[in-house]
């Protein structure tokens, strides 16, 4: 990728996070990049060629996110640092989600989440110590993707809002538990 065409997609990339698809203006991005049009055209033919590589960057992104959390071995503070600095990944994907219709954002919706998830999971798992069967952690966990989504903004994905919630998803799933018996 020329350093130009990696400006369009950066810009791009961010401006479908924060404001949506029907944002994505060609003449408005030239603006805000101080690259004239005709760059624009010179890099992608139309604005359909340059939502898939919008696209082919989240799922690169979503590739690092994993790598990271991989890494990971505590939610609070190693995953929610993760979760701050790839917060235009996190609002992109939400983009996704509102814009589920679309055939292409649904597949690449799924394939970020598979890519995301499996990593995710485990640490959440090991960090809560929570003792749920395979089925309630895969229901658990997309009812709290969906929730997280529903509720995240450019505002509050920061350490003080992710705690709360990471804790309050602990507090909820810890009603799931089998009662001990005595």
């Amino acid at each position: 990728m020329t350093g130009r065409e990696e400006t369009w997609i950066i810009k791009g990339y961010e401006t479908f996070a924060f404001t949506g698809e029907n944002s994505l203006k060609i003449e408005q991005l030239a603006r805000e990049v101080r690259i004239s049009k005709s760059s624009f055209y010179h890099h992608f033919p139309d604005i359909s060629i340059f939502k898939e590589k919008l696209l082919s960057h989240h799922l690169n992104q979503s590739v690092i996110i994993a790598e990271k959390e991989k890494k990971a071995e505590k939610i609070n503070p190693d995953l929610i640092n993760i979760l701050i600095d790839h917060k235009t990944d996190l609002l992109f994907n939400r983009q996704l989600r509102i814009n589920a219709n679309n055939l292409k954002f649904r597949d690449v919706l799924i394939k970020s989440n598979k890519i995301i998830g499996t990593d995710f999971i485990k640490l959440w798992l090991s960090d809560t110590k929570i003792n749920l069967t395979p089925q309630q952690t895969e229901g658990f966990f997309e009812l709290a993707m969906e929730n997280f989504y529903l509720q995240i903004n450019k505002d509050n994905i920061n350490q003080e809002w992710l705690k709360l919630y990471f804790d309050n998803l602990n507090r909820i799933s810890r009603k799931f538990e089998p009662p001990i018996v005595r």
